[in-house]
């Protein structure tokens, strides 16, 4: 049926929706200036917890392919001035390859074994001084000054060994824990392994094979902002080395000095631990204090309580905000609260990576909002570029 009037059929609906529009508008102008933006932020911080969101529990599910990834480029950042030394002096490529990872895997099992035999020798000894010194502490507690009973003295106990529990399943147990039985940690191995290999035979390839996955118009800016941020995982790899061999110098030295037992495996165990930042330092920390109080006595505890928390304070305020902080470009604030989400979300995972991914996240991200691709980048975007390109391309220039 035709219409009575000559209005085309969609001027109609059209009418509704600029009267929409109006009404919209008229509602919009009548909100406070704060009320807008605070609307505008709050959708699209919304739409990015929720991308936030989905990329956890992604990464929750594929927690068997991604630790093992996460390990082998911490293990390549390390590796990498060493193999790249190599690689420099005409050394084949293979050759240096097998060089690297062979030094490394002796290293790391030589310290091991050695602090595994000591503590084998020492370890009745230890148990033996445990249970006397704990014995001689209840004594203490009930014909003390406290005049504690054993019942008191049991409920303490208990309660500290619930708390100890509860942190302890905390950190095994995090959402993003390796696996609960050695076919998953031997599994887990093999593969970092496989990927270290693989990033250290043709990482670059792999890198441009990721690039061209982008646009061609956003290519530049996605390879300068992956290669700043490895050059910064690179440092901060660099830097922990350093960090974690002073820790374990001092706290081993002044262990030998002060006369406790198992010095060398305190060391070793303080140098491993240190690539767990804040939580390696403290557990490390406080089995060197243990093993002198049953050891030694109060007061050679007491002294090895100092030396620990000068060690520490060293890192903290003058290591830390020197190197690592020049090295990472994060604020020891977020370096800690980076590590206690980590250690929240992730368990001893989240803790050991929280701190080079919100290093890569925080040199990504200022390299993209400065635009550092371009030739009008800001200084410091500029330096961060140049760092990452080859030594041959910067003798070209």
């Amino acid at each position: 049926m035709a219409d009575s009037d000559d209005t085309p059929r969609g001027s109609f609906f059209d009418a509704l929706r600029s009267r929409g529009r109006t009404v919209d508008t008229e509602i919009g102008s009548t909100l406070p200036c704060g009320l807008r933006v605070a609307t505008a932020y709050s959708w699209r911080l919304l739409v990015v917890a929720a991308a936030i969101g989905v990329g956890i529990w992604l990464v929750i599910q594929l927690k068997l392919l991604v630790i093992p990834l996460l390990i082998a480029v911490l293990i390549t950042a390390l590796l990498w001035p060493a193999f790249s030394f190599l690689l420099r002096h005409r050394v084949p490529r293979w050759a240096a390859i097998v060089i690297s990872v062979v030094a490394t895997v002796a290293v790391i099992t030589g310290l091991l074994w050695l602090a595994v035999w000591q503590i084998t020798l020492e370890w009745p000894s230890v148990q033996a001084r445990t249970v006397e010194a704990v014995e001689g502490l209840r004594q203490y507690l009930i014909s003390g000054p406290l005049h504690l009973t054993e019942q008191q003295i049991d409920e303490f106990l208990a309660q500290i060994w619930e708390i100890i529990e509860q942190q302890a399943s905390l950190l095994w147990s995090g959402a993003l824990a390796i696996g609960t039985t050695v076919g998953h940690v031997i599994t887990g191995a093999l593969l970092a392994l496989f990927i270290l290999l693989c990033l250290l035979a043709d990482g670059g390839g792999i890198w441009r094979w990721t690039v061209r996955l982008f646009p061609r118009a956003a290519r530049p800016a996605a390879d300068g902002a992956g290669r700043a941020g490895w050059t910064t995982v690179v440092n901060y790899a660099r830097t922990q080395l350093l960090v974690a061999t002073i820790d374990a110098v001092g706290i081993g030295l002044g262990a030998f000095l002060l006369g406790v037992p198992l010095a060398i495996p305190v060391a070793v165990l303080v140098f491993l631990g240190a690539f767990v930042p804040i939580v390696g330092a403290v557990v490390t920390g406080a089995i060197a204090v243990f093993l002198a109080l049953v050891y030694n006595g109060w007061w050679i505890a007491l002294w090895m309580l100092v030396v620990v928390l000068g060690v520490q304070q060293l890192e903290g305020h003058v290591l830390q905000p020197l190197l690592m902080g020049s090295a990472v470009k994060v604020h020891p604030l977020a370096v800690v609260l980076v590590v206690a989400g980590g250690a929240m979300i992730a368990g001893i995972p989240g803790a050991l990576f929280a701190v080079p991914l919100a290093a890569f996240v925080n040199v990504v991200a200022v390299y993209l909002s400065n635009r550092g691709w371009e030739p009008g980048a800001q200084p410091e975007v500029a330096d961060l570029i140049w760092s990452t390109v080859p030594r041959e391309r910067k003798r070209a220039r």
